[in-house]
């Protein structure tokens, strides 16, 4: 196990085994691709080829160089083809026989001193490694597809893994320019423990019938900044292999959110698992293309409810905060009047102010002309009452997430506000239908859940209860759209689409660290590198704040009465220590107070 590993052979040239190949033979190595089908080897190195010119095309690489990286991939039918090899990386299908097979034929061609590594992301690395003849020498190394782009490497040591052999491979993996983590040995490691989960739960939400594919996919994008939605992935992932994964991870953890949403079995055994076969959640214009086409599901580009809009021209914001102000900003810039009320004229005056600088600082990037910053704010009318709010359209409601609070406010707004004023609450975990029980028309009452920050965020979940008008309901999906916002439709239950799937990740990462399982860092590097997450977990829920955090996932529990959404006992002692994350100076991490 002192050797560099100079020469690697890979087993398994689908996609994920032609990546690895590519990474390998870029970064010098001598590679021996080894697949039972030729056309895969074909596949395998016209991917190749194809990457390598393109390299040539953006200059990143010269012609000679190409030619070299190249003769560097070889391919083979047959498994003695990795004699002489000093790392095997095994990547065939996620299948315990499958993988054994591999093994057993591998532990009579391979040197006693190389190193074989599987390439799963589901199985237990410990079962091969106790079936093989030389349980030291194997390990997981479970690279993230697309591997040549993704940087992120889970390096898996079971139990009866020798140390040198992990640090052979953690060596290879710096080599290649990845970034190792060293995890232990259960079921989805750390990316797709966190991640498999939140998946789980989108396909649970779809199959519900609580939001459509479209929605869910477009919330959990603009709503948290991911490269896909659940189910879009889920489809590039294979629906197959998402069961697999769930299986394995629901046998070791008999959590309820990981036991396979029923529509990924159904998908599955119709052979429907997603762009490999041209159909899973959504419709591709042939197998393999990631090209969305329409389909029966399909909505149509102008489809609305029928019902009549009312017509808004005014709106009123309750509220003195970060969001309030936001929101008023957002309705002001497109052309909207705005009462922003507040328990005094004071801090109404100082939300303004609020929007006065941020208006300037869109004029000094250029976003916006002075005349229009102009024109914005003198459509803003600070008031120290709700009172305020006797001819306005649209009454938004930005206060305390304190169900008391807002129910008198929608007491208040009920005597106030003229009739046909829709009445709108901003919360993100309350039941809606609460604030619209303290009025004598819940007909008109509605979510409109901004994200933070209002004028950068371009999700508004739009939450309808069961007394909700129709009309209600175009009209603040209508002018959601005209303020340059996309609307996505959600039923009134705690998390509406983007904190249901959110919080009980966040939550599975704080569990992972009592379990002292992986770190902080390793799994915000996980989340980051290998799903392409903006944040890390515990670097959002110290944004987020950790008691903003906790109420979310009680409200989780309470409703949905699944143990595996208790909070994590360690975010009830942060918080009851006082350590909410960055506002306090400490979360899970410490910052410098400023």
């Amino acid at each position: 196990m002192d050797t560099p590993l100079a020469t690697i052979a890979v087993v398994g040239l689908g996609t994920m085994g032609a990546g690895i190949a590519e990474v390998l033979a870029r970064a010098g190595r001598e590679v021996v691709g080894i697949d039972i089908s030729e056309a895969a080897a074909g596949r395998a190195i016209a991917t190749l080829e194809a990457a390598t010119a393109r390299s040539v095309a953006r200059e990143r690489i010269t012609e000679e160089e190409r030619r070299d990286i190249l003769a560097r991939f070889r391919t083979f039918s047959d498994i003695q083809a990795a004699a002489d090899a000093d790392l095997v990386i095994e990547v065939v299908p996620e299948s315990y026989e499958a993988k054994q097979q591999v093994f057993r034929a591998l532990d009579s061609v391979v040197r006693p001193d190389a190193i074989i590594a599987t390439g799963t992301n589901a199985l237990s690395v410990t079962r091969l490694a106790a079936d093989s003849a030389h349980p030291e020498r194997v390990l997981g190394l479970h690279f993230f597809n697309p591997a040549p782009a993704m940087k992120l490497v889970e390096v898996v040591s079971s139990v009866l893994t020798a140390p040198q052999a992990v640090a052979a491979v953690t060596d290879l993996a710096h080599q290649l320019g990845k970034e190792p983590v060293a995890v232990g040995d259960r079921p989805g490691f750390v990316a797709d423990g966190l991640l498999f989960g939140y998946l789980n739960q989108a396909a649970a939400m779809y199959e519900a019938k609580y939001a459509s594919r479209e929605d869910i996919d477009a919330a959990m994008k603009l709503g948290c900044g991911l490269p896909m939605g659940p189910l879009a992935l889920l489809d590039l992932i294979g629906i197959d292999t998402a069961r697999t994964v769930l299986d394995a991870m629901y046998a070791e953890s008999r959590d309820r959110l990981h036991a396979p949403a029923p529509i990924l079995k159904q998908l599955s055994e119709a052979g429907l698992t997603g762009r490999k076969s041209g159909r899973g959640f959504y419709t591709y214009e042939a197998a393999g293309s990631g090209v969305v086409v329409r389909d029966a599901l399909t909505p149509l580009e102008t489809a609305g409810t029928g019902a009549a809009v009312r017509e808004v021209r005014s709106v009123g914001v309750a509220g003195s905060g970060t969001m309030a102000s936001g929101i008023a900003e957002v309705f002001a810039k497109a052309g909207y009047d705005v009462v922003l009320a507040a328990r005094s004229l004071e801090k109404a005056e100082t939300a303004k102010g609020r929007i006065t600088k941020s208006l300037a600082r869109s004029v000094d990037k250029g976003r916006m002309t002075a005349e229009a910053r102009d024109e914005t704010l003198a459509r803003i009318t600070p008031a120290g009452s709700l009172d305020a709010f006797a001819e306005v359209d649209l009454a938004v409601e930005a206060v305390a997430e304190d169900l008391e609070i807002k129910q008198q406010l929608f007491a208040t707004l009920d005597k106030v506000c003229k009739p046909g004023a829709v009445l709108a609450t901003t919360t993100s975990s309350l039941p809606v239908v609460a604030c619209a029980r303290a009025t004598s028309r819940p007909q008109d009452v509605i979510g409109m859940h901004f994200f933070n920050p209002a004028p950068a965020m371009k999700l508004v979940e739009v939450v309808r209860t069961v007394l909700t008008g129709d009309d209600v309901h175009a009209t603040v999906r209508e002018v959601t759209a005209k303020i340059r916002k996309h609307p996505v439709d959600c039923g009134d239950r705690a998390g509406f689409i983007v904190n249901a799937l959110l919080f009980p990740y966040l939550n599975n990462a704080i569990k992972m660290v009592e379990q002292h399982y992986a770190s902080l860092d390793d799994i915000d590097a996980a989340m980051k590198l290998g799903g392409g997450y903006p944040m890390g977990p515990f670097e959002l829920l110290d944004v987020v704040g950790l008691d903003v955090s906790l109420a979310i996932e009680r409200v989780l529990h309470r409703e949905f009465r699944d143990p595996g959404l208790a909070p994590a006992p360690l975010l009830e002692h942060l918080v009851a220590a006082g350590c909410l994350g960055r506002k306090t100076g400490r979360g899970f991490r410490e910052y410098a107070r400023r």
